[in-house]
C-alpha cells in the first residue's frame, strides 16, 4: 500500500513498569483513540506511524515490554461483547472511523498538512 494513503492501525501494548506504561499510554492518547486501556486505533500514513513507533520504542525496555502494531483491512468482520467504548451507531471498521475521529477531534495533520 502506498505511503501517501492513511491506514487504520491497531496498537496494543503490555508494559511491565508503571512509569513506562504511563508514558506509552500518554503518547498514544495524543495520537489515537483508546479501544481498551492498552489498545488504541490510529489513522495515519505509514511514515508518521513509523515515527510514532520510534517514539514508543524510546520509552520501553524490549526485554520486558511488548508493543504490537497491526494494519487493519478496510473491510473486516468484528464482534463485540460486554460494555462498549464506542456508541452503538459507530461502526469502527465499516465507514464510521471518519465520523468517530472527527467527533473526537483526533485527526491530526502530518507535518505536510495532510492527515
Amino acid at each position: 500500500m502506498a505511503d501517501s494513503l492513511p491506514g487504520l492501525y491497531l496498537i496494543a501494548y503490555d508494559i511491565a513498569h508503571p512509569r513506562r506504561l504511563g508514558r506509552v499510554h500518554r503518547i498514544l492518547k495524543k495520537e489515537g483513540l483508546p479501544v481498551q486501556y492498552s489498545i488504541f486505533t490510529v489513522v495515519m500514513k505509514r511514515p508518521r506511524l513509523l515515527r510514532l513507533l520510534d517514539r514508543i520504542a524510546e520509552q520501553i525496555k524490549e526485554a520486558e515490554d511488548d508493543v504490537r502494531c497491526y494494519r487493519l483491512p478496510e473491510n473486516t468482520e468484528t464482534a463485540s461483547l460486554g460494555k462498549q467504548y464506542f456508541p452503538a451507531d459507530v461502526m469502527l471498521f465499516t465507514g464510521g472511523v471518519d465520523r468517530l475521529l472527527g467527533v473526537a477531534g483526533k485527526i491530526v495533520p502530518d507535518e505536510d498538512g495532510s492527515a
